[in-house]
């Protein structure tokens, strides 16, 4: 009886692990997904009314695709979530015109 609780005990020990060990070869490695480029098309910003374009999707705060979720749009910038993680993405400056005369 001694013997049998004993190896019940054991194997309860077994298959709990210490939380400060470092993991083993057996455990997981979390694979980081690269940041993929998100194109800012435009964006409608006024008192009534926000919009951006993103990727050729028009969004309002809250909507999104793709695993992208806009989460506040700004003038010149649109906070998103990629995949979970906050980005920030800004209108790309269009170069200078000088005009002639």
């Amino acid at each position: 009886m001694a013997i049998g609780a004993q190896s019940l005990v054991v194997g309860t020990a077994h298959a709990l692990q210490d939380p400060t060990r470092p993991p083993g070869p057996q455990a997981a490695v979390a694979k980081s997904v690269p940041e993929r480029s998100l194109a800012l098309d435009s964006i409608l910003f006024s008192k009534d009314r926000r919009v951006a374009v993103i990727e050729g999707e028009a969004l309002r705060e809250g909507q999104g695709f793709n695993s992208v979720r806009v989460i506040r749009i700004f003038a010149d910038r649109v906070l998103v979530t990629d995949n979970g993680r906050e980005r920030v993405l800004y209108l790309e400056r269009l170069p200078q015109v000088r005009g002639t005369q």
